[in-house]
């Protein structure tokens, strides 16, 4: 039986984060992961100036062979309405990447053991360590599977219920055809459903086109998304011949999730804690400053890992994004019964879409990086 004194179970940004930092701390770290990276993670994928800062993160490395769309504006709009307002910064305020080429780099740049293509499948406790899969014991386990964390549905039982996004999204490298669309490289376009319970998004990144559709009823997700992409060809944004397979995911909202993140010898982070941004779904920045957190009381903890030792982590998630819990997405901003009108107004509004939609909701630009 291998041993460790850290098992990551998931290797995305939130567990490569926080074994990057455990790892530079001397700690022994296997990452388990159940894919074989790079993977294929359809992701919208921007990462703003705040994660750069907070991974020290080598952008002229980065760029070598790998994807890096600077972000320097937003058009944002209504589904159905063919009336959007564009939003220009005068610097980049993010960046686009793909998650295949992320994911991979962060990974292997951590510097942890992996073990992947293996799927977190059996945890027993003995004493005072954890036994994962009968062939690694370990002293911490940190769950960072995401949305279907083996370790998060162990800790959370019967109590599980956190409000889930369903999203459907396709990425693809574009042909002449797609390079004569409307969008434009250095503008991501952000289009909100009228009943404004989900919001359709279109990336131009670099040579890839990226497009998905969220929303919080999984019910109606392909009758609407079939509708944001006839929307999109109708206003020429997308070519109107363009066909392409869904690719589906969910992941969990910020707020009472019946995931505990802390107990004795664990902690969750990343989306398998419940922390994308409710007003966004957006979840790379929560989960990579999630694991940093958990990283560093980790390490403070000084091998020592009872729940009392590791309950300043849960403090810290509380005063990082306790903001994100309480506010509401953008229908709690207009009063019930007059969703549209109301919407079509504030949509309308410069002020109100790059200071609350933009720079608050999406880009969190208000809060430094850790």
């Amino acid at each position: 039986m291998d041993s460790c004194d850290v098992l990551i179970a998931g290797g995305g940004p939130a567990g490569s984060a926080c074994a990057g930092k455990l790892r530079q701390a001397g700690l022994d770290v296997i990452v388990m992961d159940k894919a074989s990276f790079p993977r294929d993670k359809v992701c919208a994928g921007w990462i703003t100036p705040q994660v750069v800062e907070d991974l020290a993160f080598d952008v002229d490395d980065y760029r070598v062979g790998r994807t890096f769309q600077p972000i320097t504006g937003f058009r944002v709009g209504l589904i159905g309405v063919d009336d959007a307002l564009d939003t220009k910064y005068e610097r980049p305020v993010s960046f686009g990447i793909r998650r295949c080429e992320f994911d991979n780099y962060l990974l292997r740049r951590s510097a942890a053991r992996l073990l992947l293509g293996s799927p977190v499948s059996k945890i027993q406790r003995d004493g005072s360590h954890w036994i994962v899969n009968e062939s690694v014991r370990a002293s911490m386990l940190v769950g960072a599977g995401g949305h279907f964390c083996t370790v998060a549905r162990m800790l959370a039982g019967s109590t599980d219920r956190a409000a889930v996004i369903a999203a459907q999204e396709v990425e693809f490298p574009m042909g002449p055809t797609e390079r004569a669309c409307a969008i434009a490289e250095e503008v991501p376009e952000l289009y909100f459903c009228q009943d404004l319970k989900g919001y359709g998004w279109c990336f131009r990144k670099e040579n890839y086109l990226n497009i998905g559709f969220g929303r919080l009823d999984a019910k109606a997700l392909p009758k609407q998304s079939a509708e944001f992409v006839d929307f999109l060809k109708a206003t020429g944004r997308i070519p109107r011949d363009g066909s392409w397979r869904w690719k589906g995911h969910a992941y969990l909202l910020a707020g009472d999730t019946g995931r505990p993140p802390v107990a004795d010898g664990v902690v969750l982070i990343g989306d398998a804690a419940g922390l994308a941004y409710p007003q966004s779904g957006e979840g790379i920045r929560p989960a990579i400053e999630s694991g940093l957190m958990a990283a560093s009381t980790i390490v403070a903890a000084r091998c020592t890992y009872t729940r009392d030792r590791l309950e300043a982590y849960e403090r810290d998630l509380r005063k990082r994004f306790g903001e994100s819990r309480i506010a509401g997405m953008l229908e709690r901003a207009i009063p019930s019964g007059f969703a549209v009108a109301a919407a079509r107004r504030l949509l309308a509004s410069p002020l109100f879409v790059r200071h609350m939609v933009l720079d608050r909701w999406f880009l969190h630009a208000r809060q430094p990086g850790l």
